[in-house]
């Protein structure tokens, strides 16, 4: 029995296989991103813990982080939106850890007075929750 290839079709299901489970927002993987913030992951859990983050969010890795208010941040690093409103970038996590309001009128997060540096660090971070 000779066996019909559609090379098409073959491309396109290779493709899917490496990319299109990958979690990626613009072809740039989550590990990418946490180096595109220049941020410090290590220093962002710190932070995380600093600013008691856990009271609201579940947050893999984080001591005590099993807050049921706010979503779980489990996978962070492959989700396609930020608080369901704008593309899951670093400039746009870095905006909302700062100030999250511009982002989301009347959202329950509240801005925890985050400096730039801190929101890349953090954001280094939670783009390592694959």
């Amino acid at each position: 029995m000779k066996v019909r290839r559609n090379r098409g079709l073959m491309t396109l299901l290779l493709a899917g296989g490496l990319f299109g489970t990958s979690g990626c927002v613009g072809g740039a993987t989550p590990r990418g991103y946490s180096i595109q913030t220049g941020g410090d992951a290590v220093h962002g859990a710190r932070l995380i813990s600093q600013y008691d983050c856990g009271s609201c969010h579940t947050i893999p890795g984080i001591p005590r982080a099993n807050g049921l208010v706010g979503p779980p941040l489990m996978m962070f690093g492959r989700r396609t939106f930020i608080a369901g409103e704008v593309p899951n970038t670093p400039d746009n996590l870095e905006q909302w850890l700062r100030d999250p309001q511009s982002i989301e009128s009347g959202t329950a997060m509240p801005k925890l007075g985050v400096d730039h540096e801190q929101a890349k660090d953090i954001a280094a971070y939670l783009y390592t929750l694959r």
